[in-house]
């Protein structure tokens, strides 16, 4: 064999060897970028499951603290578990921390109770425009309202041209999601957006399953739960309405203070007070910790609407309802640096 021939069968194996590497190298970098692909992804799925079970367990022990009431005192003389009135319950934990809010059914105005105008201006101050705030003011009075000798509605006859096709119950409501089948309420208007401010940040907004309530009565609302809107929507003034929120969200409002709030309010001060009745909705967050000590971005959480000294329940308590990740959920103190 010539020295050309064997030049040119060395330069083909060399080049057959090149093109083998650069194959086993792409093909070791795509198995370790699906690799690392995979791990992120199972170290997310395990974080979301931590934070599920510490919104859980915050849950459960915020029930408890409600049971054990403001009996039990330190020695300083503060409320060792909860008293009425106390908003927030800080937990920290090993594997992360939680926050429960304690808000009153009383901080909502009841669905089936509340005036027609009270409707109309919570929500023109979610933002509706008027002829639709009108619009499903009307539906939900109609809803809710009895039908004189079983006639047909103008509302009727839209929802009878639905599929599936039904009839308003005209009678309470019984569930506040029963809202969502009311003409003219999206899912949006009722579990509440987002917004984008001009500086680009962007902030939750409160929808009728926030403003709203089947367990509240017509006692006065909690100053430091009920959403702003709903404050609005009972004629309080919105400068009085601003200088509360910013307020409350540095420190919950006490009785004490309580007396200086309410001459803000003007003529609505009768529509609030500090704590509520029988019946809470708590609302855990939750952030697991990293290995680091850091507290994750990542958040889970769950909420359980209570009712407290109840006398069909052995326990004291009833459960209500439970929800877990539901939609728009938001903190409304400044608890976590963001």
């Amino acid at each position: 064999m010539s020295l050309s021939n064997i030049n040119r069968t060395r330069g083909g194996a060399l080049l057959a060897v090149l093109w083998l590497s650069a194959a086993l190298s792409a093909i070791a970098f795509a198995v370790a970028t699906t690799v690392r692909g995979e791990i992120a992804r199972t170290e997310t799925t395990v974080e979301a499951l931590r934070a599920h079970y510490l919104a859980n367990g915050a849950l459960d022990r915020a029930h408890n603290y409600l049971l054990y009431g403001a009996g039990p005192r330190l020695p300083d003389g503060r409320p060792r578990f909860w008293q009425p009135g106390q908003p927030l319950l800080l937990f920290p934990f090993p594997e992360g921390e939680a926050v429960v809010e304690v808000i009153p059914e009383s901080a909502r105005l009841n669905v089936n109770l509340a005036p027609e105008q009270e409707i109309l201006q919570l929500l023109l101050a979610l933002g509706v425009p008027g002829p639709h705030a009108a619009q499903v003011t009307a539906a939900i009075i109609d809803w809710r309202s009895p039908s004189p000798g079983g006639d047909i509605s103008v509302f009727d006859r839209i929802y009878l041209g639905r599929a599936p096709s039904f009839r308003a119950p005209h009678a309470s409501i019984e569930q506040i999601e029963e809202l969502l089948s009311v003409h003219g309420i999206t899912p949006e208007l009722f579990h509440g957006r987002y917004d984008r401010l001009p500086n680009g940040t962007i902030v939750a907004r409160a929808g009728l399953r926030d403003c709203l309530s089947v367990y509240s009565g017509n006692s006065a609302l909690d100053i430091n739960s009920v959403e702003p809107e709903v404050m609005l929507a009972v004629g309080a003034p919105p400068s009085a309405v601003d200088m509360i929120v910013t307020n409350r969200r540095l420190a919950p409002i006490t009785e004490a203070q309580f007396g200086v709030t309410s001459t803000l309010l003007g003529s609505s001060a009768g529509r609030f007070r500090v704590g509520g009745d029988r019946i809470y909705t708590l609302r855990a967050f939750a952030r697991p910790r990293r290995p680091d000590g850091r507290l994750s971005d990542l958040r889970r959480s769950a909420s359980m609407t209570v009712q407290i000294n109840s006398s069909l329940s052995p326990s004291g308590t009833r459960v209500l309802q439970y929800r877990e990740n539901t939609p728009g959920a938001r903190l409304r103190f400044e608890v976590w640096p963001q």
